[in-house]
């Protein structure tokens, strides 16, 4: 069961980029996870939008807004060519909800969790990445 947060500054996104990032980046985290597409996946895929106070992010450099993706999954879910391209398409998916460009790259940094087998819980149960796998096995997409 995924989970990506995107942390910026209030104000970085546009208003159009704010209404659609959370559900973007969920669809992509699920696609580069390789879940099947399915209202079942799609409602484990958790987003969150935190939006820090003015002044509350900077540099040592200048205050141009920079923006955080955390992504936690359960260890195993993500080859390294999958992390790779969620990074991609993640930090493509920030610059444009926020109108930057390529050149912007390197305000957007993703980090990846992997949560430890037996460490995650949903429903008062341990899920086990086995478990999910099974799962996937049986849905078919329903997009």
């Amino acid at each position: 069961m995924p989970m990506i947060r995107l942390t910026v500054p209030t104000g970085a996104l546009t208003d159009q980029g704010r209404t659609t990032v959370q559900r973007d980046l969920a669809a992509v985290l699920l696609r580069w996870e390789g879940a099947p597409d399915t209202a079942f996946f799609r409602a484990q895929a958790w987003s969150y939008l935190v939006e820090l106070p003015q002044g509350a992010q900077t540099t040592a450099a200048d205050d141009e807004p920079r923006f955080l993706v955390e992504v936690v999954v359960p260890q195993g879910a993500l080859s390294e060519r999958r992390k790779a391209g969620l990074v991609e398409e993640a930090t493509k998916t920030v610059l444009s909800a926020a109108d930057l460009g390529p050149d912007d790259t390197l305000r957007v940094w993703v980090l990846v969790h992997e949560q430890p087998d037996g460490t995650w819980g949903a429903g008062g149960s341990t899920v086990r990445y086995a478990d999910l796998v099974a799962l996937a096995k049986g849905q078919h997409t329903d997009a």
